[in-house]
């Protein structure tokens, strides 16, 4: 004998799809392109911030107020050090630049690196002033400024 396959049940409905008026989820593909853009926005200044925190507040020192990144560990293998950190610096501007950062952000953003650079080849004192300028916290605190000033 032949059994009959079961009736198929009807799709679960989203909580949009029984509210028409409510508004799109910002990662849904039909939302608005204003919605999609802050949400970029949002999702770019989180990664850069949780790098900059990485790089240059990741660790504390213990009995103390201070904290200190990769950035300023690194920074104390003479010569490679620095270098190595301008690839996470390279990055933060790529992103930066994909997120529609204002130019004068961006060249501001480079100054902090550059300076963060020039004086972190000095030895020892370069290395001091590398753990107290921390380059990458205030370049995340410019590219949020910007690309919150937009809306």
């Amino acid at each position: 004998m032949h059994r009959n396959a079961p009736a198929a049940e009807a799709p679960a409905r989203s909580p949009a799809a029984e509210h028409p008026k409510a508004a799109p989820a910002a990662g849904n593909p039909k939302a608005a392109p204003a919605d999609r853009d802050a949400a970029a926005r949002a999702e770019t200044i989180a990664r850069v911030e949780a790098g900059a925190r990485m790089l240059d507040a990741r660790f504390g020192i213990p009995f103390t107020p201070f904290r200190i990144g990769w950035d300023g560990l690194l920074g104390l293998i003479p010569g490679i050090g620095d270098a190595v950190m301008l690839l996470p610096a390279t990055w933060m501007l790529g992103e930066a630049a994909r997120a529609g950062a204002r130019r004068s952000t961006m060249i501001r953003m480079g100054l902090n690196w550059g300076i963060d650079f020039a004086i972190g080849a000095i030895p020892l004192l370069g290395d001091l002033f590398d753990i107290a300028w921390k380059a990458n916290l205030r370049n995340a605190a410019l590219l949020r400024a910007d690309l919150e000033s937009r809306g």
